[in-house]
C-alpha cells in the first residue's frame, strides 16, 4: 500500500525530479522540439503557399489554353472565310475568263464567218459576171453578125455620149 499512500519524502524528491526533468527539457529539448515544430509549420506553410501558387499557375496556364484555343478558332474561322473569299474570287474570274474568251472565241467565228460571205460574194459576183459576159458575149454575135447592126450600134453609142455632154 506504499504506493496508494506515498510518504512526504518520496514526494519531495518526485517534485525535484520532475523540477530538474522540466528545466533540462526546457533548456535541452524543447528548444529543439519548438524548433522542429516550427520547422514542420513553416515547411507546411510553404507547401500550402506553393499550392496556392501552383493553383494560380494551373488556373493562369488554363485561362491562358482558353485564350490560345479561342485565338485559334478565331484564326481557323478567318482562315475559311478568306478560304471562301478567294474561292469565290477564283470562281468569278474564271468566269470572266470563260467569257471574254467565250467573245473572243464568237467575234473570231463572226469574223470568219464575215470572211466566208463575203468570199462567197465574190465569188457569186465572179460567176455571175462570167455568165452575163458569156451570155453578153453570145447575144453581141448573134445581133452583130451582120455589118449593118454593127454600124447601128456604133451610131447609138455616139449619140448616146455625145447626149451626156
Amino acid at each position: 500500500m506504499e504506493l496508494f499512500k506515498p510518504e512526504i519524502g518520496l514526494v519531495f524528491w518526485m517534485f525535484v525530479v520532475v523540477v530538474i526533468l522540466v528545466m533540462l527539457l526546457g533548456k535541452y529539448a524543447w528548444p529543439g522540439i519548438i524548433k522542429g515544430l516550427e520547422e514542420r509549420a513553416d515547411l507546411i506553410d510553404k507547401g500550402v503557399e506553393y499550392a496556392q501558387q501552383a493553383k494560380e499557375n494551373l488556373d493562369n496556364a488554363q485561362a491562358e489554353a482558353q485564350k490560345l484555343l479561342d485565338q485559334a478558332k478565331r484564326e481557323q474561322t478567318e482562315i475559311l472565310r478568306e478560304a471562301d473569299r478567294l474561292k469565290a474570287q477564283m470562281i468569278e474570274e474564271a468566269r470572266g475568263a470563260a467569257a471574254a474568251e467565250a467573245k473572243k472565241v464568237t467575234e473570231q467565228a463572226q469574223l470568219a464567218i464575215d470572211q466566208a460571205r463575203k468570199q462567197a460574194e465574190l465569188q457569186f459576183r465572179d460567176e455571175v459576171s462570167a455568165f452575163a459576159l458569156s451570155i453578153a458575149e453570145k447575144v453581141m454575135r448573134a445581133n452583130l453578125s451582120t455589118d449593118d447592126a454593127q454600124a447601128r450600134l456604133v451610131d447609138k453609142l455616139i449619140d448616146e455620149v455625145e447626149h451626156k455632154n
